[in-house]
C-alpha cells in the first residue's frame, strides 16, 4: 500500500484532498451538485467508483482505474467544432464490450490528466462563483493504492462514516453527500453497488457493519492526513 505519482490501469485507489488552509470546498447544495456533475464528465469515463463522500472542506473517493478504454472521439478540429469537441472529447469506449468497429482512433486516456482537469474545472467554477482567486485545494490530489482486498471494507466504512466522525450526523444514512444511500437503494446508479455489497457478503451485513465504529484514527494515520 504505497503512495505513487501515476495512476495505473486496473488498480484501486483511495483518492482524497482538502481545501487549502482548511478552507471550504463546498458551501451549499449547488456546489456539491456541480462537483458531482464534473465528476460524471471527467472521471466516470476512466474510473469505476465504489465509494465517495464530500465533506465541507475535504473529500474521499474509492475508485478503480478502468482498463481497455479508448477515446470515442479524437479527430475533432477544435478550431472548427469547439463546442462539439468539448462535449464529446472525454467520452470513452470499452474495447471489451464495444461492437462499434468505426472508432476514430485507439488513443488511450490519461487517468492522471482526467483528475487534474476535473479538479481544475471545479476550482474555476468555485472561484468564479464566489469571486475568489488562487488555489482552492491544499495540494495536488493525494492517492493511496490499495492492493489488499481485506482493506476494501474498511475504506468503504471509513468513507461513509466520515460525516459521523466529524459530527455532521449520527448515522451515514442521514448524510446526503456520500455513496451510502446509493448502496442501499435499488435505483439505477453508476456506482459499483453490487461489488461493494459483495465485499460485505450481503446488504444486511453491509448495514450492520456500518452501525459499528471503523478504525478512523488508524486509517487517517495510514493516509498521513494533516
Amino acid at each position: 500500500m504505497q503512495q505513487i505519482d501515476q495512476l495505473c490501469n486496473g488498480r484501486f485507489y483511495h483518492i482524497y484532498n482538502q481545501g487549502i488552509n482548511g478552507c471550504d470546498l463546498f458551501s451549499d447544495p449547488a456546489t456539491y451538485q456541480h462537483f458531482m456533475l464534473l465528476y460524471d464528465k471527467y472521471i466516470y469515463p476512466i474510473a469505476d467508483t465504489f465509494a465517495w463522500v464530500l465533506m465541507r472542506n475535504h473529500f474521499h473517493l474509492l475508485v478503480k482505474i478502468k482498463e481497455n478504454v479508448v477515446y470515442k472521439y479524437s479527430g475533432f478540429d477544435s478550431s472548427k467544432d469547439a463546442d462539439r469537441c468539448e462535449d464529446n472529447k472525454w467520452e470513452t469506449i470499452d474495447l471489451l464490450t464495444s461492437t462499434n468497429k468505426r472508432i476514430d482512433s485507439v488513443k488511450m486516456p490519461s487517468p492522471q490528466l482526467h483528475f487534474s482537469h476535473f479538479f481544475n474545472a471545479y476550482s474555476r467554477y468555485f472561484n468564479k462563483r464566489f469571486n475568489r482567486k488562487g488555489a482552492l485545494f491544499q495540494r495536488r490530489f493525494r492517492r493511496k493504492i490499495i492492493g489488499d482486498e481485506s482493506y476494501f471494507k474498511n475504506i468503504v466504512m471509513y468513507i461513509h462514516n466520515n460525516p459521523v466522525h466529524h459530527g455532521f450526523c449520527e448515522h451515514p444514512m442521514e448524510y446526503p453527500w456520500s455513496s451510502y444511500q446509493s448502496c442501499i437503494s435499488v435505483k439505477p446508479t453508476k456506482l459499483q453497488r453490487n461489488q461493494v455489497i459483495g465485499w460485505f457478503d450481503d446488504l444486511a451485513n453491509f448495514k450492520l457493519m456500518h452501525n459499528g465504529n471503523p478504525d478512523i484514527d488508524g486509517i487517517e494515520k495510514w493516509l498521513d492526513l494533516d
